[in-house]
């Protein structure tokens, strides 16, 4: 019987792989297999040995090549087989990743796990064009949310857009324009500057400033797609327009 394995839960970070962690690499150095999300780029897949197995558990809106319970029980049986087990993540493993739910399943089964961290998408596409997501003349506090159609309309971000704040929100593409009233509705100024990544950090990638008020207008205008992320504050309005496309929308104030 093999020898007991491990988990290692990896962040891909937003997708360039030049932005890896020296640790997650030499993590994928000795990845016997590998369970991926869609989101991960080739390149860095392509760090892990060629002979390692690669598994993909894609996860598209309304279409899981996996259920959670069984990616879990997943890395569980290939770490109980003996195997160096890699779960790379894009971003993350513990931002919008389920990276905890992960952790919980292998602590519960008795299998080794550790947790290396990623550059968050968040972070990523901000850096890309130049925008700080805290300021001190701007905002003070940054705070992350999933602006995925389900459970949205119950969910309580009061307060976390607006001055001083910024709100950066993954998955929010389908969802702009209820995002967009969601935030006006609680008070949030429709001149709030908006800054949208798509695909930050990969070939590919393009960039838009707009305001609030217009924000589902700009993702359909300009045709974005996921993976994106969603900058919504003052500090918006200190994206470099030259890395920026142009989105034709309102003026804003900064």
């Amino acid at each position: 019987m093999a020898g007991l394995g491990r988990v290692l839960l990896v962040g891909a970070g937003p997708g360039a792989a030049d932005l890896l962690t020296v640790r997650a690499v030499r993590a994928l150095s000795e990845a016997e297999v590998v369970v991926h999300d869609g989101l991960v780029a080739e390149e860095v897949l392509a760090l892990a040995p060629r002979e390692a197995r690669r598994v993909s558990v894609a996860k598209r809106r309304a279409r899981h090549t996996l259920p959670q319970s069984e990616i879990n029980a997943l890395l569980v049986r290939e770490a109980q087989a003996g195997h160096v087990v890699v779960r790379l993540k894009g971003g993350d493993p513990f931002i919008f990743g389920r990276g905890g739910e992960e952790l919980e399943a292998c602590r519960a089964a008795g299998v080794p796990v550790e947790v290396i961290p990623g550059v968050s998408a968040a972070l990523g596409c901000a850096a890309e064009i130049g925008l700080p997501l805290t300021h001190r003349e701007l905002a003070s506090a940054v705070t992350f949310v999933a602006g995925t159609c389900q459970g949205l309309r119950e969910q309580d971000w009061r307060g976390l857009a607006g001055p001083g704040r910024t709100l950066a929100i993954y998955m929010g593409v389908a969802t702009a324009d209820a995002i967009a009233e969601k935030l006006m509705a609680d008070g949030v100024a429709p001149d709030m500057p908006v800054a949208i990544v798509e695909r930050g950090t990969c070939s590919g990638a393009q960039a838009l400033r707009t305001i609030l008020a217009d924000l589902g207008e700009a993702v359909r205008r300009a045709a974005v797609a996921s993976p994106a992320v969603i900058v919504v504050g003052r500090v918006a309005a200190l994206a470099e327009a030259r890395e920026l496309r142009a989105a034709a929308v309102p003026e804003m104030s900064a």
